[in-house]
């Protein structure tokens, strides 16, 4: 117990010697140990590398996972060390209504086909998406987790145990150069005076007793300057650190990259596959919607021309004899070829496509792999592509 007592007492008088120390120097009133510019560029270096590592961290984060509360809620399980729950992404969650509802609708319905082939593509970037964090949670997100919990940490006490000894040497230099002054000015003064104890021995001389003063000051300024030393080279490697600690999370930063862009990339595949679906079921429902109605098709809503939809340019590489596909040089079918009223004039955007007038009426009709929000149209000796919300089909 006394032995206790003895180390707290000598620990609070450590802390209060280098609060007087840090206290005098904030104020100016006591010099201070400055540390080399090297130093001082691989501390500034190690506190500018801890910042945007934090900043990119949260904001990957937010990235991966927009929602606060579920962020909020994978923080906790990591914290009590237990495995975090598979959650359904946003898109998986969207196709498995679309599908739910295509089965009520009517899956052979052509709303309910549609639905299905959504919803499937919307699993598809679900189950992408879900790949995706699994895969920059691991190789991203945990080496700078790692660093800043780890690495960082360790930085950080090291560099509060050489802030104490910087202190605690700065406190010996002031200690050594007041014993110093006081020595000198003893050593002018008689022998006796007033002011010393009363258990003082009469025949030693002030200038002994503060040159005393003087000898442990230098003893404890060195066993202060070594451990300061010592302290500056253990945090000096662990700054130097820093370069592999770069080096690390580029490695890292590829394999981000190479997980976004793959995901990206089977996200555009899917898409592709889709629009190629629903560009068929269009052809097909435009085809039997052509063929199967006599009546007059009804008349756009609006009383302005609608604009004009320009054919979708396939991703992958369709037919060459759809690509190469000119109106012009090919011969209309046996039947199948319909009258129309042009609602609106419409000016042809090239030599594939004719130009119309308000109200003048034109033979139209259908090709294999034509855009189904076009059609042929022929006036006298003339043909081309027109539009067919410019047209109202006659029987």
């Amino acid at each position: 117990m006394d032995f206790n007592v003895k180390k707290l007492a000598s620990e609070a008088g450590v802390f209060f010697t280098r609060a007087v120390q840090f206290t005098e120097e904030k104020l100016g009133q006591a010099e201070r140990t400055e540390l080399d510019a090297h130093f001082e560029n691989l501390l500034a270096r190690a506190d500018s590398t801890k910042n945007w590592t934090e900043k990119i961290f949260h904001q990957t984060e937010v990235l991966l996972q927009p929602n606060p509360s579920a962020r909020v809620e994978e923080f906790l399980y990591e914290k009590l060390d237990r495995k975090v729950p598979s959650r359904v992404t946003n898109a998986e969650l969207l196709g498995q209504y679309m599908t739910e509802a295509a089965n009520e609708f009517g899956p052979g319905a052509p709303y309910g086909q549609t639905l299905i082939k959504v919803g499937e593509t919307q699993k598809h970037l679900g189950a992408a998406e879900r790949d995706f964090i699994h895969s920059s949670s691991i190789n991203f997100l945990t080496p700078l987790r790692n660093f800043l919990e780890g690495d960082w940490k360790t930085i950080s006490k090291e560099r509060r145990i050489l802030q104490n000894r910087r202190l605690d040497l700065d406190a010996c230099k002031a200690r050594l150069k007041k014993a110093k002054a006081a020595e000198a000015k003893a050593a002018a003064l008689p022998d006796f005076q007033e002011t010393r104890p009363r258990n003082y021995v009469l025949s030693a001389s002030a200038s002994a007793l503060w040159s005393d003063e003087v000898d442990k000051a230098e003893h404890d300024l060195r066993v202060a300057q070594t451990e300061f030393d010592r302290q500056a080279e253990v945090t000096r490697l662990l700054l130097e650190g820093i370069s592999s600690t770069h080096v690390n999370h580029l490695r890292c930063l590829h394999e981000f990259a190479e997980a976004q862009a793959t995901y990206f990339a089977q996200c555009y595949q899917y898409m592709v596959e889709l629009q190629k679906q629903l560009g068929s079921s269009r052809a097909e429902l435009s085809t039997s919607t052509f063929v199967g109605n006599t009546g007059p098709a009804s008349p756009p809503l609006s009383t302005s021309p609608p604009p004009a939809t320009l054919p979708v340019l396939q991703s992958v590489s369709p037919n060459p004899g759809e690509v190469s596909l000119n109106p012009v040089e090919v011969t209309p079918p046996a039947s199948g070829t319909r009258k129309a009223r042009v609602l609106y004039d419409y000016e042809a955007a090239d030599s594939t496509e004719l130009s119309l007038s308000a109200d003048e009426l034109i033979t139209v009709y259908s090709l294999p792999g034509m855009d189904p929000d076009w059609l042929v149209g022929e006036r006298g000796n003339k043909k081309g592509k027109v539009p067919v919300t410019y047209l109202e089909l006659l029987s």
